[in-house]
C-alpha cells in the first residue's frame, strides 16, 4: 500500500526505534495470486550500456578470448611500475580509497550511567513470541539495566572492535547481544553515548581505483604468462573510475572498458587492426582506418599506440577504439618476457552510437531525467475502471454497446431490450432506455473514441475536424459507449449478486472516470508535466436499468 513519507520522516526523526518496528504496517498482506508459485516474473528490457556489454562479450568468446576479471583496486606504486616518470601526472586522475578509522570508544562511568538512562527509558518490543496484544502495545515492558557482567562485556566487545575483531557492520548486533536489546536501540546508544563515532573523518589509503584496464592487464600477465600457451587471448569488461573527467554529456566519472590483450613471441601491432575490423563488425561497422594517437602514454611502445576509427552506415566515421604495444619497460616490472598487444574501447561510446544517443548521463541514468512518454506508451495507460468479471458480464457489456449504438439516435421515451440471462445465478433482464421525451437514446459524444496525440489524451468523434487527430494519433480501442457499457455491466453484476435491480446512468462527461477511464498515475504525470491535456468532455447521456427475474 501507499504510505505518507512526510508522516514517516517526522515518526523516524521524533523516535527512529519505534518507526523502525512499524515498517511492515505499510505492506499490504499477500493474496492467493500474490503469492509463489503463483507470483511469477517474465522477461524485461535491458539497459543499453549493459545490451552492449553483453554483445562485446559474445564477440569476443566468438574470437577466441578468454574472458577473465582484472584487479579493481590498484596499489600506487603499481603505478609507478607501469608509468615510470609519467605515473604523477596520471595520479591525478585516479580516486584513492579511504575509510574511517576505529575509534578508539572511552566507556567510563559516565558513559555506563548513560547507557542505563536509555535502557530504563525505552520499552522492549514485541516479538513473535510474545503474548501482549497489539492493542497494548504500549505496555512493553522496560529493558533492564545492565550488571556489572554485562558492563565488562561491553568493554570488551568495544575493545574487539577496535582491534578489527569485529567488523563494522556487525558492531550493531553485537552490542544488542551484549545488551539483550533491539539493534534499533543501540544504533540510539551509539549516536547518544558515543560522539566519536559521528566526529570520525575519513583518511586515504595508498590503494586507488583503476583509471583504466592496462592497470590490472599488467598484474595478470605478470602471475600467468609462464604457465599458459602461446598466444595467450584475453578479454575483460569492466568499470574503470576517472577522477578528473568532468561529467557532461560525453564523460562520466566512472565507465566500462572492453578491452584485450593478445600476447605472445610473434605479437605486432597487425594485431590491433585485426581484433579491432573483427569485434567492431558486429557492431554494424564496416570500413576501418587507423592513425596515430597523439596522447603517447609511456606504458606503450613508441609510435604503436593507435586510434581506430570506423565508418558507421548512420554515423559515418566515428573513434571507436584504441590500442598499441606494451612498452618492455612497463613489463618488465612484472618479468613479462613476450610482447603484448592492448585494446580497448569505451562501452558507453558504442552505446551512444547505437541507441543514437546525444547524452551518455540520460543513457547510462535515465532515472534521473525526465522522459517524454510516447504517445503508444501513453495509450497503454488508459484504462477501464470497473470491468465485469464473469463470462456473461463481458457478454453483457457487448450487448449494452451493440444495442446502444443501432438505436443511439431512437427519440425518447423509449427502451430496448438488450439482454436476458443468468448472472451470479440470477435471472437478469438488461434494457438500455431513454426515459425523457425530447431526447434521443444515445448522446452525442456516446461515438467519441479515445486517442493519444502529441501527448495529450482526447475523446474525438469520427468527423473531419478531428482526421489530423484520428490519422496521427494513437488510439487506445475505448469509446466512451464501450467504456460506460462496461460500467453499466459490472454494477449490474455486482447488483445480481445481491438480487437487485439497478439503473446505472452516465450524464455529461467532464473527467475521465464519468465514463470509467482511469489512466495510469506516471502517464498523468507525463502528461500534466509538459503542459499536455486530458479532454473527455461531451454529452454521453445513456441510461441502462436491470430487473431480477424472479
Amino acid at each position: 500500500m501507499r504510505f505518507n513519507p512526510e508522516d514517516w520522516k517526522k515518526k523516524t526523526h521524533e523516535n527512529f526505534e519505534e518507526a523502525w518496528h512499524e515498517g511492515p504496517s505499510v505492506l499490504t498482506p499477500a493474496g492467493s495470486e500474490g503469492k509463489y508459485p503463483f507470483l511469477t516474473y517474465k522477461r524485461a528490457q535491458e539497459h543499453p550500456v549493459f545490451a552492449t556489454i553483453n554483445r562485446l562479450r559474445e564477440t569476443y568468446l566468438s574470437l577466441g578470448f578468454d574472458e577473465t576479471e582484472n584487479p579493481v583496486i590498484i596499489d600506487e606504486k603499481d603505478i609507478y611500475r607501469q608509468f615510470g616518470p609519467e605515473a604523477m601526472a596520471v595520479l591525478d586522475r585516479v580516486f584513492y580509497l579511504g575509510g574511517l578509522p576505529r575509534p578508539n570508544v572511552g566507556i567510563a562511568r559516565k558513559q555506563l550511567d548513560e547507557i542505563n538512562e536509555i535502557l530504563m527509558s525505552h520499552r522492549s518490543p514485541l516479538t513473535h513470541h510474545d503474548t501482549i496484544p497489539v492493542s497494548q502495545s504500549h505496555h512493553h515492558a522496560q529493558y533492564q539495566m545492565m550488571t556489572k557482567e554485562t558492563e565488562e562485556h561491553l568493554r570488551e566487545t568495544l575493545h574487539a572492535y577496535k582491534k578489527s575483531e569485529i567488523d563494522g557492520d556487525e558492531l550493531t548486533i553485537e552490542l544488542a547481544k551484549v545488551l539483550g536489546v533491539d539493534d534499533a536501540l543501540v544504533v540510539h546508544i551509539l549516536e547518544a553515548v558515543f560522539p566519536e563515532f559521528r566526529a570520525l573523518v575519513p583518511e586515504s589509503s595508498r590503494s586507488t581505483l583503476r583509471s583504466h584496464m592496462t592497470s590490472g592487464w599488467f598484474m595478470t600477465l605478470g602471475a600467468i604468462w609462464e604457465h599458459t600457451p602461446m598466444p595467450i587471448r584475453l578479454f575483460s569488461l569492466h568499470r574503470c573510475f576517472r577522477r578528473e573527467q568532468a561529467e557532461g554529456p560525453t564523460r562520466l566519472m566512472t565507465y566500462h572498458s572492453a578491452t584485450c590483450i593478445v600476447a605472445g613471441e610473434d605479437i605486432t601491432n597487425e594485431e590491433g587492426k585485426a581484433v579491432s575490423m573483427a569485434l567492431l563488425s558486429a557492431f554494424g561497422y564496416t570500413d576501418f582506418r587507423f592513425q596515430p594517437d597523439e596522447k603517447r602514454s609511456k606504458y606503450y611502445m613508441p609510435d604503436s599506440q593507435t586510434e581506430v576509427y570506423a565508418r558507421h552506415p548512420v554515423h559515418g566515421w566515428v573513434e571507436v577504439a584504441t590500442f598499441g604495444m606494451y612498452s618492455p619497460s612497463s613489463l618488465a616490472e612484472y618479468g613479462i618476457v613476450v610482447p603484448v598487444m592492448n585494446l580497448g574501447l569505451g562501452v558507453e561510446r558504442l552505446a551512444i552510437i547505437d541507441y543514437n544517443s546525444n547524452d551518455v548521463r540520460q543513457l547510462c541514468f535515465p532515472q534521473f531525467f525526465p522522459r517524454t512518454l510516447t504517445d503508444q506508451e501513453i495509450a497503454r495507460a488508459v484504462r477501464l475502471r470497473e470491468e465485469p468479471s464473469s463470462l456473461e458480464g463481458k457478454m453483457l457489456t457487448a450487448a449494452i454497446s451493440h444495442v446502444a449504438s443501432v438505436n443511439a439516435t431512437a427519440q425518447g421515451p423509449c427502451s430496448f431490450d438488450t439482454w436476458e440471462g443468468i448472472l451470479g445465478g440470477i435471472k437478469v433482464k438488461v434494457v438500455v432506455e431513454e426515459p425523457e421525451s425530447n431526447a434521443k437514446l444515445c448522446g452525442p459524444a456516446c461515438a467519441n473514441e479515445i486517442f493519444v496525440h502529441d501527448g495529450s489524451i482526447i475523446g474525438v468523434p469520427d468527423a473531419e475536424k478531428w482526421k489530423q487527430v484520428r490519422t496521427e494519433g494513437i488510439s487506445t480501442g475505448i469509446t466512451y459507449l464501450s467504456a460506460v457499457a462496461a460500467l453499466a455491466a459490472a454494477r449490474i453484476e455486482e447488483a445480481a449478486r445481491c438480487r437487485n435491480s439497478t439503473v446505472v446512468q452516465v450524464k455529461m462527461a467532464k473527467l475521465p472516470s464519468d465514463i470509467n477511464l482511469k489512466i495510469d498515475e506516471f502517464a498523468m504525470r507525463a502528461v500534466t508535466d509538459n503542459n499536455k491535456k486530458v479532454d473527455v468532455r461531451g454529452p454521453v447521456f445513456l441510461s441502462v436499468r436491470s430487473t431480477v427475474q424472479e
